[in-house]
């Protein structure tokens, strides 16, 4: 997708799926609350050793067959609709087994080599303990976006945007302690996705099939969750259950108290008069894709550019063949850095924001107080795409000249009536601890 600077313009393709398979909706097997963790025991169990796959590496069909009685998926082989039958042609016309098969596998329960669907002996255990599973399936709900939104002819923006939505929708469920009717939840994840599109030219009718394909999306992933018995769904609200806000934290980090947490300072590089820089206390289990949203708002960033973290000359960021990033979603700050450490987090690859990370010590959680907490710092956020350290020092010296040529010109880029208006140095640490409230219950 093209777009200006990070801004993706509107240019999805809909799906090539026929109308009326399974791949269409969620019945049958999630009207059980819980039934995910015992089909995918028994999912397991029925791999035994191993299962031959397709070339494609989806499961044989004839091997569905037999799945979809064993597991009671729901799904329907070589489905009639009207007087017409549409012969199921592969597996992955079939929504629910497929869904299964890719959530056990992004759980680390099942794996893929040599042609063959195999289990992963080291994490064998976990079928015994039902807990555990449920855990670790709702701790792969992140990496399996692409299998639980199935649009139809028109792609949503939540299944192409799967992290950002997933974060918001959790997050206004883990904010509330009552249901929260569907159709905030729909708004939330439209507002957390929708602006890094440009939707502008689109015709109404286009944006409202747009926003119902989203709904659909965020339907079926709610559905995906109320399965494991995390969420409880009703026609008009969720909420997520005591295990369902539990496992949320657990997703997002965040300690108890007695829990270790780190002690990290962040600051600005090549940037002075005066220095930008924060010391936070952060979860040492973080994540550092949960560690890019808690810079950005620490820091006052708009979160609108890419970034990547360079972690002894390993970029890890949002997974891209491209780029060749390690998938930032899999690294906690902990098992790779110890005190003295210093790491490099990169905001904005045209501008070019360079954040010198030094890991100070390690902590133990206060009752009390919420993670990640901003402990101190100074000098305000630079103005989003400004040029980077060299434009941001251009601008500040503009500023304090009224005679430069430039001066009323970046007054009006600015938003200011005048240059008393524009204060580097501001800063309070409850500005940003406000900020981050938003990433943790309040």
């Amino acid at each position: 997708m093209g777009g200006t600077g990070d801004t993706y313009a509107f240019a999805i393709l809909g799906s090539d799926e026929k109308q009326g398979t399974n791949r269409s909706g969620w019945i049958g097997m999630t009207e059980a609350a819980g039934r995910t963790v015992e089909q995918v025991r028994a999912l397991v169990a029925w791999v035994g050793a191993g299962r031959r796959l397709t070339q494609t590496g989806r499961v044989t069909l004839a091997d569905a067959r037999a799945l979809v009685e064993v597991l009671d998926t729901g799904d329907r082989m070589d489905p009639v609709i009207g007087e017409r039958t549409f012969k199921t042609k592969s597996s992955e016309e079939l929504y629910h087994l497929t869904l299964l098969v890719e959530w056990a596998k992004a759980a680390r329960l099942l794996r893929v080599a040599g042609g063959r669907l195999l289990p992963v002996k080291k994490n064998t255990k976990l079928v015994d303990r039902p807990d555990e599973l449920r855990g670790a399936l709702f701790a792969a709900l992140p990496r399996i976006g692409r299998d639980v939104t199935v649009s139809g002819w028109l792609e949503s923006l939540f299944s192409h945007e799967y992290d950002r939505g997933l974060r918001a929708l959790l997050h206004r469920l883990y904010t509330v302690t009552a249901p929260v009717p569907l159709s905030d939840l729909y708004e939330v994840v439209w507002q957390a996705v929708s602006p890094l599109y440009v939707l502008d030219d689109l015709s109404p009718e286009r944006l409202q099939h747009l926003r119902v394909a989203g709904d659909h999306d965020v339907h079926r992933t709610l559905k995906a969750m109320a399965s494991l018995d995390v969420v409880l769904l009703t026609e008009d609200t969720a909420e997520l259950t005591e295990g369902g806000r539990t496992q949320t934290a657990r997703m997002h980090g965040e300690p108890v108290p007695g829990d270790t947490v780190l002690r990290i300072l962040v600051e600005l590089a090549d940037v002075d008069n005066p220095r930008v820089w924060r010391q936070l206390l952060v979860p040492s289990a973080i994540h550092l894709d949960r560690l890019h949203s808690v810079i950005q708002e620490a820091m006052g960033w708009q979160d609108c550019h890419m970034h990547a973290f360079t972690v002894d000359s390993v970029q890890y960021g949002r997974p891209d063949g491209e780029l060749g990033f390690r998938d930032e979603r899999t690294a906690t700050l902990a098992t790779l850095l110890e005190p003295g450490a210093h790491f490099v987090y990169t905001y904005d690859f045209g501008d070019s924001w360079e954040h010198l990370i030094t890991v100070e010590q390690f902590e133990t959680a206060s009752a009390g107080l919420h993670h990640p907490h901003c402990v101190d710092g100074t000098g305000a956020c630079p103005p989003e795409d400004c040029g980077g350290a060299p434009g941001y020092g251009d601008l500040k010296a503009i500023l304090a000249n009224p005679t430069h040529e430039e001066h009323h010109a970046m007054l009006e880029w600015l938003g200011l009536r005048s240059a008393r208006e524009f204060t580097p140095d501001r800063f309070t640490p409850d500005e940003a601890n406000a900020r981050l409230l938003r990433l943790t219950a309040p």
